[in-house]
């Protein structure tokens, strides 16, 4: 039986997933979140420049934009700036690609919709 949802129960929905992600290079683990509909706009809108890129999509510090957007506290409250990419940025890439490869997995990106950003 399919179930018609109202609108208080979309609201109240907890739909945002998170997943412990082991980071050895920083001593620990960090909780990588899902992006809300609004991050995702906002993500996507940061690394699309046809100035800056032939493609479209400035890939310069994705992954550190990502962990800045993805890493949360225990409360699902990001604990990274935008200010915070640059050292971000600095940090190991192996390390930044593990919250990389988890923010994908969380958030359905495929190689597919890399394409679908370099076509706009």
């Amino acid at each position: 039986m399919t179930v018609i949802l109202n609108r208080d129960q979309i609201l109240k929905a907890d739909d945002l997933k998170t997943e412990v992600v082991d980071v050895p290079e920083w001593g620990g683990q960090v909780r990588v979140r899902s992006l809300t509909a609004g991050e995702r706009d906002t993500f996507e809108a940061s690394i699309t420049d046809n100035k800056k890129s032939k493609s479209g999509v400035v890939t310069v510090n994705i992954r550190a934009r990502i962990a800045s957007m993805c890493i949360v506290d225990e409360e699902n409250k990001r604990i990274f700036t935008e200010q915070d990419i640059a050292a971000l940025g600095e940090k190991s890439g192996i390390a930044l690609n593990r919250v990389f490869v988890a923010a994908q997995n969380l958030n359905g990106w495929t190689e597919e919709d890399v394409e679908e950003l370099e076509k706009n």
